[in-house]
């Protein structure tokens, strides 16, 4: 379901840990900062959809983390949970955010959540988008195993583009221009000529579990978690129980018409929960 067309954004480069990070800018310069993070396998222009539902009033980044998009792939391999962290920090000193809204969806949910409770010092407010608070073990080793196979190369982008699918929920909700759109930021031609992922795989063959539920406890700012529709797993009325013993502030929302990839299969009624939130 799309009903905004993609932002136009400017694209920089940024030297933190030993690592050249791409991010973008949607605008606008002097509103109250917003840092996007992205999820697994995935790359900044995930927010190109709800960018412009913030710009009136934020100034929008979002980041390719180490080993995705257009950021350098880390060498060694070294994809840990606070080195995702990290990064988003050297960042956002690098562009001296101050009060900034951090938003991080599935991966990029848990690398805000590991953010926000290291580094509370400037941030104001977070928002958490269709997280896993615990991987199972079972999917870890699935994820490592998929990790350690050599990545597979198409002759044309278009082919690539073409068998592109989204990972991580149950259905293909979001629009064919949408997918499309995601499909050829995430492919690149290598030096012979083939098309393949941008993603490392290295973050999957290194890819390590997290507790996240003692994190909550060191969150005091304002917070979303959002749920990807009614179908999503991850934020069950469990695990948002447990999340509230450790952070009282927790606000929850769900996005209908969604399911795991919340602002490409529904980015206005993404827009409107956050909008909501940062309204309170």
């Amino acid at each position: 379901m799309t009903t905004l067309q993609a932002a136009a954004s400017t694209s920089h480069f940024a030297e933190v840990n030993s690592v050249k990070l791409h991010y973008l800018d949607y605008g606008m310069t002097g509103n109250r900062p917003m840092l996007c993070i992205h999820g697994g396998a995935a790359h900044a222009h995930w927010f190109d959809y709800v960018a412009p539902g913030f710009t009136p009033n934020h100034h929008v980044y979002a980041v390719d983390s180490r080993g995705h998009g257009d950021s350098a792939w880390a060498d060694p391999k070294t994809y840990a949970w606070k080195t995702f962290a990290e990064d988003v920090n050297a960042l956002v000193e690098k562009l001296d955010l101050r009060d900034y809204v951090l938003v991080g969806h599935s991966m990029g949910g848990m690398v805000s959540l590991v953010h926000a409770a290291m580094h509370p010092e400037r941030i104001g407010a977070l928002v958490v988008v269709d997280s896993v608070m615990l991987m199972p073990m079972e999917r870890v080793n699935k994820m490592r195993a998929f990790g350690e196979k050599p990545s597979r190369g198409y002759a044309t982008q278009e082919e690539l583009v073409a068998r592109y699918r989204l990972e991580g929920g149950e259905k293909q909700i979001a629009a064919p221009e949408v997918l499309r759109r995601m499909a050829t930021y995430s492919s690149k031609q290598g030096a012979d000529g083939r098309w393949q992922h941008k993603a490392d795989r290295g973050v999957y063959a290194n890819f390590k579990q997290i507790e996240g539920m003692p994190l909550w406890e060191k969150v005091k700012v304002p917070t979303l978690v959002i749920r990807g529709g009614a179908h999503s797993p991850r934020f069950t009325p469990e695990v948002m129980a447990e999340i509230r013993t450790k952070a009282p502030q927790v606000q929850v929302a769900e996005v209908q018409a969604s399911d795991h990839h919340v602002t490409l299969d529904n980015p206005q009624g993404f827009i409107d929960v956050v909008q909501k939130f940062l309204r309170a």
